[in-house]
């Protein structure tokens, strides 16, 4: 199965992107996280087919969102590392079954991950630099980031979802039953990026999900 999907992703020196379109099996409030895909969120996980991120993975990642000006630390540092952190106080929990996908894979692989919902955003999709005085709210509370200079997925209603915080207006709901998935992967880790695709869409096979590669243009 393939998608329709286009992704314009100008040229970049340090992205390696993995994106993949998931339909569920049907709406994410019928589908509950089983608990071989929850012992996931914790870091002693022995069912991952990676090898735990390390230094390297952690300063690439943060090189590739440092390249557009942004400055990834403290509120701001990549979502897998948030991971990381709530993963060793044992904080980290269930949410959903996309989310926790999302969660298991970012934080085993180190690198950051992206779901949104697709009926949520609207083409044409593009993956860029945000520019000056950018932010979106992030969560419920209508708390906002500043995206300046940081790699943001964009939609036509502007960026949706980048490697620290997604969008309040794309993210999963109880009715979500497709989604776009983004691995933020950098040229660095090419092997570790492929991996991580790989494993991602194993994982929504084994629950039901079918997943169809989405393709990316240059501009």
């Amino acid at each position: 199965m393939s998608s329709s999907l286009q992704l314009t992703v100008p040229e970049h020196p340090l992205l390696q992107l993995g994106v993949f379109v998931a339909r569920l099996p049907g709406p994410l409030e019928g589908l509950e996280t089983p608990p071989w895909l929850r012992a996931g969120l914790e870091l002693e996980f022995d069912a991952t087919p990676l090898p735990p991120p390390d230094d390297a993975t952690r300063k690439a990642v943060r090189d590739l969102l440092r390249h557009g000006g942004f400055r990834p630390s403290g509120r701001s540092k990549p979502a897998s590392e948030f991971l990381l952190g709530a993963a060793r106080k044992r904080e980290l929990g269930s949410i959903n079954l996309a989310v926790d996908l999302c969660n298991v894979v970012s934080l085993h692989s180190g690198l950051p991950i992206s779901v949104v919902d697709l009926e949520l955003i609207a083409t044409p999709l593009r993956v860029e630099i945000a520019g000056p005085q950018t932010s979106y709210v992030f969560n419920p509370s209508g708390q906002e980031m500043r995206l300046d200079g940081l790699v943001c997925l964009h939609d036509a209603a502007g960026p949706c979802a980048n490697p620290v915080k997604d969008s309040q207006r794309s993210k999963t709901h109880a009715n979500t039953r497709t989604t776009l998935c983004v691995v933020w992967g950098c040229m660095a880790l090419a092997s570790r990026v492929s991996a991580t695709l790989e494993w991602y869409r194993q994982l929504h096979a084994q629950l039901g999900a079918e997943t169809s590669p989405v393709s990316s243009a240059g501009q």
